[in-house]
């Protein structure tokens, strides 16, 4: 688990989970994905597989043109629609 993101708005966490050690070969696939929270909905999204690529392709393209706060707030906005789940505190 790695802190990416923290901002007043939004917060994101890459949870890489490596490829089990007694499989080898291309059956060896890492897991994880990232979680973003939208800290004023109170809601958040975890996202894996193909979404979590296209999230990751997005990001590096954005950090290409060194974006603001603002900036990268916003292009996580666009994932806030589909966050359903409440942020619970323990």
């Amino acid at each position: 688990m790695q802190m990416l993101y923290n901002s007043d708005s939004f917060a994101v966490v890459m949870f890489d989970v490596p490829a089990d050690a007694s499989i080898t070969g291309s059956d060896a696939l890492s897991r994880g994905g990232y979680e973003i929270v939208d800290k004023f909905a109170r809601k958040e999204i975890f996202i894996e597989g193909a979404l979590a690529q296209s999230f990751k392709e997005g990001v590096e393209a954005l950090i290409e043109t060194e974006p603001s706060e603002e900036e990268v707030d916003e292009y996580l906005g666009r994932f806030s629609s589909l966050m359903q789940h409440p942020v619970v505190l323990h």
